[in-house]
Parts: structure tokens; C-alpha cells; sequence
């Protein structure tokens, strides 16, 4: 099996869609000997923000001399990089081989593994193999039947900011999805808490309290801000002063809680030392969320794909392209909330370009065409994502922006679209 099989296999249409329970995924990690039982493990649960805090963690734990671990759900450029060790993504050939490896056991199951389980045990059975001292593990969906849940206790249950997602699958309210992330929590374990809505806090509060773990509660007000531009943001904590390359003040919730799981794992005896910190927080690079591309005009892209990403996105628009004429590309899911999604950000808004998503459950750009107009702003269905990222640069003047968000599917295309148009300006340039 070659890289690009194993891809196909991954991928392939015999594999059941979400499908939560820890009943397959379980009997595929005995099948393969439990590797999970070796390593030791960070996990992370949220609705918003897993991504950037699993990625700043993992910087810093690389930074402080651990061979680390990381599993990411979804993926930006490459399917790579949901599989990292060292900040360095699995290789063709490893892929490969730990895809191989796994197939014959998921094959002689009964009931067969999701698509994602399958990925899960490929990437802990990597890591096992390649004995990772700690692994930075992103929960799927949920937290309590995500596949990810087959894992001991880990050193630090991390909950992120929770709102209102997956409802058909999690709950209808924010606490009763609280409740079923909180489904990751052992006893043995820590655990570390983004600064979340009183009502969120007082039931993983609770269920902490139950099992005698430790609640860690992060504090943004402990990061004292420095200064902001788009090169990224600067904080005083304590006696460290920190640069971290991530835009928006959503981020400093997230790096105060990142603060905080490395505080607790210094009370459980991991070396964490300051420089380390420093070092792995100006390293972090997490991209398609509020990433600068290119300038002149200014092309920034963000993968928000719910409202309280558009909370975020708003606060950084404010932020940075504040008094720029703006150009919008967008595209969503038809499951989203889409509807409150542009309230705010449409605001800002000049003009907007529309696409559909390359994933079965996109809405249709004319359909979102449609919803957009009732903002009275002119709006362009476009037919693929070189042809929007060419019309809207086309028309945004140099002083401007380009802001591309609405579904982590479309900023993987718009940022490669993005990206080739620079390259092919560049060469004709040199020729």
C-alpha cells in the first residue's frame, strides 16, 4: 500500500459516516494491542478553539524538549497534518504503513469502524510506535462516545470555549453539551477550563467534583496585553513577556487557557521551563484561522463556520481591518446556522462573492447568494475559488481587505487558489 492508496482506503465509501459509540473503536484497539495504554495524553473537547490550543501545547511541549504528539480534526492543506510528531507531519510512508497495519483488524470486525476511527487508531498506534512521550489529542464531535475517548486518563482533560453545535448529536443547550464533552473526564486525571459561560462552569465544576479531579480555571485577565498588529499579538504574564503570531482576542482566551494546562501539568511533574514557553508560543503557526495571506490588498482567511466563530471573527475584523473597504468570499454548510452567521460580519461588509464548499453537506453559493442579498450589498456567485479569489482582488483597491471565511473545507481551496495566484505573479515576473 502507497500514500495515495492508503488515502483512498481512509476515504472509501465503505466506511460508516458519524456514528457515535466507543464500541468499534474499542474492540479495534484491542485487535491491535491497545498501544493507547502506553502513552500519556492531553485531551481536548470544545466547540470552538481545540484547534489553536492544541497547537500552541504541542509547541511548547516540542519547545521543552518532549517528543509530542499531535491529532487534529479537521485538516487545512494537508490530510497530513491531523497525524504530527515533533511538529512534523507523518510521512507518505509512514501513513502508508501504519494504514496497512491497521486494515486487516478493522476488516475482520463485524460492525466496521467509522472513517474517523479508523484514523484515530492509525495515528495512537503511530504514535505508540514511535513512543511519543505525550500526545495532544483533538476530540472529533462531543467528547463522552468521540472515538477519541478510548484513551486512558489522560494527564489533563482541556475543555475549550462550548457553545451550540452538532445539537442532533450533543444536546440543545450549552449544558447538556457540556455534559456530554465532560464524558472525557477519569479519574487520575486534571482537568482545565477555558473561561466559559457560569452555567458551563458550574457543570463541569460539578462533575469534577464528583470524581476528586483537580479544576484548573483560566484567566485572561492574567495576560496583560502589550500591544497588537498583524504581525500578531504581544502579552506581559508575570514575568514573561509572550508573542504569539495567532490574531484576535479570542486567541488570548485560548493561550490563557493553554497557561493554564501547562501550570497544571508542572504541579503533575512534566519540566515545563519558562523559556519554553516563550519559545513554543512565538513558534505557533495554526493555519486558515484569521491568517494573514498576503497584503496589498490585505487577503485574510479564517475557516469560522458557526456563530461563535463569528463572534470571534467580528472582534478581529474590528481589530485589524477596521477602515478598509472589505470584500467577502464565502461559503458555508447547509448544517450550519448560517442564517445568524452573517449578521454581524456582513456588517462590515462591501461587497460579497459566493462559493460552494466541495463537501456533500454545502449549500449551494446561488442559494447563499440569495440569503446575502437581504443586505442590501452587491453579491457574485462564483464557480470556483480561483475564480473568486481573481474577481475579488480585482475589485478591492490596495488600502483594502479581502476576507475569506465560512467552512474550514473552503479556506483549504481559497488559501491553495490564494497561494498559486501569488506563485504564478511571481514566476511571470521573473520571466
Amino acid at each position: 500500500m502507497n500514500y495515495h492508496e492508503a488515502l483512498q482506503y481512509i476515504h472509501a465509501v465503505s466506511w460508516k459516516g458519524s456514528q457515535p459509540g466507543l464500541s468499534r473503536i474499542r474492540e479495534l484497539m484491542e485487535r491491535l494491542g491497545n498501544p493507547e495504554k502506553g502513552l500519556k495524553f492531553i485531551h481536548i473537547v470544545g466547540t470552538n478553539g481545540k484547534g489553536s490550543t492544541a497547537a500552541m501545547l504541542a509547541s511548547v511541549l516540542n519547545a521543552a524538549g518532549y517528543k509530542t504528539g499531535l491529532f487534529i480534526s479537521p485538516w487545512v492543506i494537508d490530510f497530513r497534518e491531523r497525524m504530527q510528531l515533533g511538529g512534523e507531519m507523518i510521512s507518505p510512508e509512514a501513513l502508508a504503513a501504519e494504514t496497512e497495519a491497521v486494515r486487516p483488524h478493522a476488516e475482520a470486525m463485524a460492525d466496521h469502524p467509522t472513517e474517523f476511527e479508523l484514523i484515530t487508531a492509525v495515528a495512537l498506534k503511530w504514535f505508540a510506535d514511535e513512543a511519543a512521550d505525550i500526545v495532544v489529542l483533538e476530540a472529533g464531535m462531543g467528547g463522552e462516545l468521540d472515538a477519541t475517548n478510548v484513551i486512558p486518563a489522560p494527564e489533563a482533560a482541556v475543555f475549550t470555549n462550548i457553545g451550540l453545535d452538532h445539537t442532533e448529536y450533543l444536546g440543545s443547550t450549552v449544558e447538556a453539551i457540556a455534559r456530554t464533552k465532560a464524558g472525557i473526564l477519569k479519574p487520575g486525571c486534571a482537568a482545565a477550563l477555558y473561561p466559559n459561560l457560569p452555567s458551563v462552569r458550574a457543570v463541569i465544576e460539578t462533575l469534577c467534583r464528583a470524581q476528586a479531579i483537580p479544576l484548573y480555571h483560566a484567566d485572561p485577565l492574567a495576560l496583560v496585553p502589550l500591544g497588537h498588529d498583524l504581525t500578531g499579538q504581544r502579552f506581559r504574564w508575570g514575568d514573561l513577556r509572550l508573542e504569539l503570531p495567532l490574531l484576535g482576542e479570542h486567541q488570548r482566551n485560548n493561550l490563557s487557557l493553554v497557561l493554564t494546562v501547562l501550570e497544571l501539568l508542572r504541579d503533575r511533574n512534566w519540566v515545563i521551563p519558562d523559556a519554553a514557553i516563550q519559545t513554543g508560543i512565538r513558534a505557533v503557526r495554526w493555519p486558515g484561522r484569521f491568517e494573514l495571506l498576503g497584503r496589498a490588498p490585505l487577503f485574510v482567511l479564517d475557516g469560522g463556520h458557526n456563530p461563535q466563530c463569528m463572534d470571534a471573527l467580528w472582534e478581529a475584523a474590528n481589530s485589524y481591518l477596521a477602515g478598509r473597504p472589505l470584500t467577502v468570499i464565502t461559503g458555508v454548510l447547509a448544517d450550519k446556522d448560517y442564517d445568524a452567521m452573517y449578521d454581524r460580519t456582513a456588517r462590515l461588509a462591501e461587497r460579497f462573492f459566493t462559493l460552494t464548499p466541495s463537501n456533500p453537506r454545502a449549500l449551494e453559493a446561488a442559494e447563499l447568494a440569495k440569503l446575502l442579498e437581504r443586505y442590501g450589498k452587491p453579491v457574485t456567485v462564483c464557480e470556483s475559488p480561483a475564480q473568486a479569489v481573481e474577481l475579488a482582488l480585482a475589485v478591492t483597491p490596495k488600502e483594502g481587505a479581502v476576507l475569506a471565511y465560512g467552512s474550514l473545507y473552503l479556506a483549504a481551496e481559497l488559501r491553495q487558489a490564494y497561494l498559486d495566484r501569488q506563485a504564478a505573479l511571481a514566476r511571470s515576473k521573473s520571466v
